[in-house]
């Protein structure tokens, strides 16, 4: 399926008047090859609203290698709890291991956290989804104030899908930290137990840390890094859209 940019935006507002859980389900009923990517933090909500519109889903998760043990066993408690598959997309081990053995574990706190990103994320993001036609994301406009607050609810990512394009989701584009917690608490949906510790935005650990009481929540990601856009390239659109 190839959309034009004007269908692409006349989607996106259509979309962007309707609730998650509707914008989920025309999501896997507009694209068979299509699939959820789950974070390992709140983005489970995901899950669960996919699972009542739609029982056969696709989901996978970036493994890192450098996620805290409880996001591990978090996703394995959501896979139990919904008895769903979980693929896990791992780096590729012919690049990881050139990379730490010239930089070490912990070069991006040296210069900057973009090289190991790129490596443990963003290519192996790209070689998932060279193989979807679409995905859906939990990203929220109030994540990130200087990168994420126009984002669309429907749109054209920069990555290559599998005929090309490559269509992306963001059904919770328009809730706010609150509502996607008023969801968990109603639904009783299953969380990362450390964001009882003060973590909300959920990253790999050593990059991740509590943030205090009104600080926002990407404030606890890459911190030693100067104020700004706080993105890893997941979400490169994101960036591009920036500046």
């Amino acid at each position: 399926m190839t959309l034009t940019s004007t269908e692409i935006e006349t989607i996106d507002k259509e979309l962007a008047e309707k609730q998650p859980k509707q914008i989920i389900k025309q999501a896997l009923d507009q694209f068979d090859n299509i699939a959820i990517s789950f974070s390992g933090a709140e983005d489970v909500v995901l899950i669960d609203l996919a699972l009542k519109a739609k029982k056969d889903i696709k989901v996978f998760s970036l493994d890192t290698g450098r996620l805290h043990p409880e996001t591990y066993a978090f996703i394995d408690q959501v896979r139990k709890h919904y008895k769903i598959e979980i693929e896990l997309i791992s780096p590729d081990h012919t690049e990881l291991e050139p990379f730490v053995k010239e930089k070490g574990l912990f070069s991006f706190y040296e210069d900057g956290h973009n090289e190991c990103c790129s490596v443990r994320k963003i290519r192996p993001l790209k070689r998932k989804v060279k193989t979807l036609d679409a995905w859906i994301t939990g990203q929220r406009k109030d994540q990130s104030p200087g990168t994420r607050n126009s984002i669309p609810t429907f749109q054209l990512d920069s990555f290559e899908g599998a005929n090309g394009e490559l269509y992306k989701f963001n059904p919770l584009a328009n809730w706010s930290s609150e509502d996607v917690w008023n969801y968990i608490k109603m639904f009783d949906v299953p969380y990362n137990p450390l964001h009882n510790q003060g973590y909300i935005s959920i990253g790999c650990q050593p990059c991740t840390r509590p943030v205090l009481p009104n600080q926002h929540e990407r404030e606890g990601r890459w911190w030693w890094e100067n104020e700004g856009g706080k993105e890893c390239g997941l979400h490169a659109t994101n960036i591009i859209s920036k500046g």
